[in-house]
């Protein structure tokens, strides 16, 4: 069909074409929506049709472009339709306009009076189900802490810093996907805990942790090998898509583009495929979470029996070592004792949280202020006198300061200059 586009136009067209270096990927896509606060990424679960071909002319430029948007609507409808296996009739423009919840560009070309793009359509899930009468019951997955991982001039980032690869991330709509994405910001401490050390860290205990900060029940690692073969030229991206805490290996494969100004949309087609990747692995039975991430409560070797109540004076004073100290329920209310802690390392944090929950009378001891190599700080509740609290963390080796419900504690004999 002879093109009915103006000649200044196609010139323009023209020489586009040869700055893009001839691009592998689909380098005519629209500008990327910028990542919205909080949690990046478009989890707003909109039935998502894509590749819809439009060619359309009428009295002018902007007209014909109204008329090629109408005309998408109408195709998507009958595709997500077909998708779903749902029959439906013709349905007016204007419940169309109530459904649709957003156009997506992945390329256009407007002329004077001729309109041709390639276009997404995004239907409210709601009311989109609704009129076809069909229910989301979609399989899906569990709730999975996504960490990207970018290698470029031989440095791993995951959220140490704002990188094209974890954008990426953030303009992919996961609407259609039957994977629950659980997008970190990258603020706060997004940077310490979530890093490429973190994902070949094989301990469970404290992945445990990090996941339950993120409320997620399972990791996904996808990744990205960047290589420039000149300033400005070609890049090739080698992409991984890997799960779980022991870093299985789902897919891999390689794009390639023609410049560095096509950048984003070689990241923006990993994403699509490591996500198709996710969604083949979960429908086979796999993307299972990991049994030994399950939280499993500390159980003491030896439990302590509990005494019977007697008329023995309670004032009578403790001497640290002698015997171990048993706590009678209802003795006292329970107090929360604030512990700081030297804390080396991640083992340092699990030993002496076990340490503390094997006490006589105490409930529950968590971190509430991560220092790794530092001094942590950890809250205890106790069913007794913090003075009984003192008593037995002496007799267990501990070297105490501070008083009544906030103290300090070191193994004995260890010193970092640090005053009590």
């Amino acid at each position: 069909m002879p093109s009915r586009l103006s000649r200044p136009f196609q010139l323009l067209i023209a020489a586009t074409c040869v700055a893009s270096g001839g691009l592998l990927l689909a380098q005519d896509a629209s500008a990327p929506v910028p990542a919205s606060s909080g949690a990046i990424g478009d989890g707003s679960g909109s039935y998502e049709v894509g590749g819809i071909r439009v060619d359309v002319s009428a009295g002018n430029a902007e007209a014909a472009r109204y008329a090629g948007w109408r005309l998408a609507q109408r195709k998507g409808w009958q595709m997500l339709a077909q998708r779903l296996g749902a029959s439906v009739g013709s349905v007016s423009d204007g419940t169309l306009d109530s459904m649709v919840s957003g156009i997506i560009i992945e390329k256009e070309e407007i002329g004077p009076n001729r309109y041709i793009g390639r276009l997404g359509v995004l239907f409210s899930r709601a009311r989109a189900g609704a009129l076809l009468g069909v229910a989301d019951q979609e399989q899906r997955s569990t709730s999975m802490l996504t960490i990207p991982i970018a290698y470029s001039g031989g440095a791993a980032i995951a959220f140490e810093q704002d990188n094209p690869w974890v954008q990426a991330w953030g303009r992919f709509r996961t609407g259609n996907s039957a994977i629950d994405y659980v997008r970190p910001s990258g603020t706060g401490s997004d940077s310490l805990l979530l890093n490429l050390g973190q994902t070949t860290r094989p301990g469970r205990a404290w992945w445990r942790t990090v996941l339950d900060q993120y409320g997620s029940n399972d990791v996904l690692v996808p990744i990205v090998r960047l290589s420039r073969q000149w300033p400005g030229g070609p890049i090739i991206g080698a992409f991984q898509a890997r799960h779980g805490p022991d870093n299985h290996l789902i897919t891999h494969f390689t794009l390639r583009v023609g410049n560095a100004d096509a950048l984003p949309l070689l990241l923006d087609e990993g994403v699509k495929r490591i996500d198709a990747a996710y969604q083949a692995e979960l429908r086979s039975g796999g993307l299972q979470p990991d049994s030994s991430l399950a939280y499993v409560p500390p159980v003491n070797a030896t439990p302590t029996p509990t005494p019977t109540p007697t008329e023995t004076p309670t004032d009578l004073p403790v001497v640290p070592g002698t015997a171990p100290i048993t706590i009678a329920p209802g003795d006292t209310a329970t107090v929360t004792i604030t512990v700081q802690v030297d804390t080396p390392g991640a083992a340092a944090v699990t030993a002496t949280e076990a340490s503390l929950r094997s006490l006589a009378g105490v409930r529950s001891a968590v971190t509430t202020s991560l220092a790794l190599g530092g001094v942590s700080v950890m809250r205890v509740a106790f069913d007794a006198d913090p003075a009984l609290f003192r008593a037995e963390l002496e007799a267990k080796g501990w070297t105490v300061s501070g008083s009544g419900t906030t103290v300090r504690i070191r193994r004995a004999g260890a010193t970092d200059g640090t005053p009590g």
